[in-house]
């Protein structure tokens, strides 16, 4: 079910085409997210959609937006061409910030399966106009390991824990990235988090991280904390992976990388 209040636009583009993309800005935003959506995947996404919901009640605007137009979803390989996508991503934030209704808002990337990697490669282009990154589930290793080496954002990147390879990839790329990474394991949930209550808990992890990363200043060592969570030890993830320290709380595992 689309957003009630959300306007539709059209993004334009190359060749006289154009996006097409869902923006919904609350009273007094403090930002807005831009989701890049996973292969096969847009913005009517019922899972974006959640995730969406939750940031706008949380006072963050969002924009859901198709990467890819018609024709080109029709090709299969399209979905995977993170150069194609990424490109689209640019274009759209370009719009954002220079729209006059838009302009005004610090702009940061949700990104979820193949769209993490484009989320990744777009905000290593755009430096400092990209202010943080949420990685659902995503595949960052699809990403240009240069490109990847230059996001210094703060980036979390949210994965189920019953999803095995796709947390390992996603544990090998925060540690690539240093103090600007974190890495979420949520107990219990697979891929899509279809899990009942799991994709909630991605999209409180996901409103506070953005709003702890527009509202603070950051630098690199002292990353932004998730309310009401504490550091302890690692004791839930692996035998693998016991010498770490995370981030816990009742619902979710945090940690560094490997």
């Amino acid at each position: 079910m689309p957003q009630p209040n959300a306007i539709e636009h059209r993004i334009p583009i190359e060749n006289s085409q154009f996006l097409v993309g869902n923006l919904q800005i609350p009273e007094r935003a403090l930002g807005i997210v831009i989701f890049a959506h996973g292969s096969g995947s847009g913005r009517h996404s019922p899972r974006n959609l959640q995730v969406a919901e939750a940031l706008n009640r949380h006072g963050l605007g969002t924009l859901l937006l198709d990467l890819l137009t018609e024709r080109e979803d029709q090709d299969y390989s399209a979905r995977f061409d993170i150069s194609l996508l990424s490109y689209r991503l640019l274009q759209a934030t370009r719009w954002v910030t220079s729209n006059s209704g838009t302009s005004t808002y610090p702009v940061a990337y949700f990104g979820a399966s193949t769209g993490a990697a484009a989320a990744l490669k777009a905000a290593a282009a755009l430096g400092s106009q990209v202010h943080a990154l949420v990685c659902r589930g995503g595949r960052p290793d699809l990403a240009p390991r240069r490109d990847i080496h230059l996001v210094r954002r703060p980036t979390l990147f949210i994965v189920g824990a019953l999803d095995h390879e796709v947390l390992r990839l996603n544990q090998q790329v925060a540690k690539s990235m240093g103090d600007w990474a974190k890495v979420v394991v949520i107990p219990g949930a697979s891929h899509l988090f279809e899990e009942p209550g799991r994709l909630d808990q991605v999209a409180q992890l996901s409103a506070h991280w953005f709003l702890n990363s527009l509202s603070k200043p950051w630098q690199s060592g002292h990353p932004p904390q998730i309310v009401g969570v504490s550091l302890v030890p690692d004791r839930q993830i692996s035998e693998e992976n016991s010498d770490k320290t995370v981030l816990q709380n009742e619902n979710c595992l945090i940690s560094k990388g490997r």
